[in-house]
């Protein structure tokens, strides 16, 4: 405990080629009483050098943390030193402990004479929970645009930020541009195939002051999805080749992100689904869509459905998985589940010809059936938030997609990317054709943004925040559309929609959309 506006001096003094708090700070997994703090010391961020990651020397450094009550660090409540450790990249996360539920605390860091720029967390609240504000992202491809969403979510009074995966894109400089238009900008890289490769794509996207701005806001709840390592990856199937890239990205994953010591790597495997807890009021149920699927039941498993894609022993969650989300969503006495994952839950029919995207949910048809049955079983009305595809959905969740008139059970929102497919358009060629094909499916928008949520005992309420280009910065945000679920009653109920209006579209060509995922 202590006070005063000032860190006091580490053990030993460092000196660095430049200022080492050059990718920010970070907070994550609240509970009522403690948050996750992290950072890196980089002060040569982009420095290539496999031996000296971000300009720093293989030797463990001291770091000085503190959390305060206030902005300006009068009334500190918690210090502490740690160690940034080479093998690591000089990142450290700082597990906090013995703090008032639902407050908000200020933090900071403090390595040589240098002092890292102050965050802001919030802790969860324990109970008789009155409102709960989170918002959620996913798909930030630095090419495909800036990251503008970012400022406006860091501007929002949010309990928690979301985010459903591919956090950073693999790609070589040269891959997957823009449909249209040509990348907004460029990281001047190769694909990311090692550790060094994958601490520094990290690095670039971290320098982004959008997104150090929504990470130093509020406190994170991660999980990731393919491009975080590779496209379509999984985890059956793999060459024994693909292995030690596995293993580098999720450490790289590990190392860039406020996470729990529950989540340190093991190799080419990582534990990241876990619950949350927000009082009596939510629960979060946090997914790994990913890492224990079963392979696809064809070949590239694109669009082409089989009679194998029926096997009732696939899954895309795993067993082990599989039965803890059961039991998470049975024991649970919180009035709201969420479930927070990466990829379409819903069925989505395509037509001509009624494709299918297996890379999601449709992919493994009985292991949704089982999840839906289990919901039905028992009475549980769930909302689930999606990532992944590009573009804003919302869908109501059938007991029996096969029969429009069954019993809704759930709710299912779907958020675009922040940046991936470039500047966005207000529809498709063929959007009113699969609503037509797919009654569950109530809402689409292809704009870019986040998706921001406000949970009361009563409702919780949607509202689809999007921005009209991210090919330059600065873009205005606004709500698209709102949509409301009452607490019993699962259904989707809209609220708001909203069309741009000419001055917000700007006269920007309409972005064809990129390949989903």
């Amino acid at each position: 405990m202590g006070t005063g506006p000032y860190l006091s001096r580490p053990a030993r003094r460092t000196r660095f080629p430049g200022h080492p708090f050059q990718l920010g700070v970070a907070s994550g997994d609240p509970t009522p009483d403690g948050v996750v703090l992290w950072t890196r010391l980089a002060p040569m961020p982009l420095y290539p050098d496999p031996a000296t990651p971000g300009g720093m020397a293989p030797e463990a450094v001291p770091v000085r943390w503190e959390i305060a009550r206030d902005e300006q660090f009068r009334d500190v409540v918690q210090r502490g030193d740690t160690i940034a450790r080479p093998e690591l990249a000089h990142t450290v996360h700082v597990e906090v402990g013995g703090l008032r539920p639902g407050r908000d605390y200020f933090y900071r860091f403090r390595a040589g004479s240098e002092i890292s720029a102050t965050g802001r967390t919030r802790t969860a609240p324990e109970q008789n929970v009155r409102e709960v504000r989170y918002a959620f992202v996913s798909c930030q491809m630095y090419e495909h645009g800036f990251f503008t969403a970012y400022r406006h979510l860091a501007a929002e009074d949010l309990d928690v930020i979301l985010h459903l995966g591919d956090y950073i894109y693999e790609y070589g400089a040269a891959d997957h541009p823009v449909a249209t238009g040509g990348d907004a900008r460029g990281h001047g890289q190769g694909p990311a195939m090692d550790l060094a490769g994958y601490r520094l794509r990290h690095a670039v996207y971290r320098i982004d002051p959008d997104l150090q701005a929504a990470h130093a806001a509020a406190p994170w709840v991660v999980t990731w999805d393919d491009h975080d390592v590779a496209d379509n990856y999984l985890d059956g199937g793999n060459p024994a080749a693909f292995v030690n890239r596995r293993a580098a990205a999720y450490q790289a994953y590990y190392e860039h992100l406020p996470l729990r010591t529950s989540s340190v790597p093991q190799g080419p495997q990582m534990r990241l689904f876990r619950r949350l807890g927000y009082g009596d009021l939510m629960d979060l149920h946090v997914l790994d869509t990913r890492q224990y699927r079963n392979a696809p039941p064809v070949p590239g498993g694109a669009t082409v459905a089989g009679p194998e894609r029926l096997d009732p022993r696939r899954s895309i969650l795993g067993d082990a998985q599989e039965r803890w989300l059961a039991d998470g969503l049975t024991r649970s006495r919180a009035r709201w589940q969420i479930i927070a994952q990466q990829v379409f839950f819903s069925p989505r029919f395509f037509p001509p010809g009624d494709e299918i995207q297996l890379d999601s949910w449709d992919g493994y048809p009985a292991n949704r059936n089982r999840l839906l049955n289990t919901l039905a079983e028992r009475h549980i009305r769930p909302v689930v938030l999606t990532g992944d595809v590009h573009s804003n959905w919302a869908a109501e969740l059938k007991s029996d997609f096969d029969d429009p008139d069954s019993a809704t059970v759930g709710a299912e929102l779907v958020g675009t990317s922040i940046s991936s497919g470039g500047n966005g358009s207000d529809t498709h060629m063929d959007t009113d054709t699969i609503l037509a094909e797919n009654p569950h499916l109530k809402f689409f928008d292809n704009h870019r943004g986040y998706v921001r949520c406000t949970v009361t005992p009563d409702h919780l309420r949607a509202d689809f925040r999007v921005v009209p280009y991210v090919s330059r910065p600065g873009a205005p945000v606004y709500t698209r559309a709102s949509f409301q679920v009452e607490a019993g009653r699962p259904g989707l109920r809209k609220v708001l929609d909203r069309s741009p209006s000419p001055t917000q579209r700007l006269a920007l060509p309409t972005a064809e959309a990129a390949a989903e995922g």
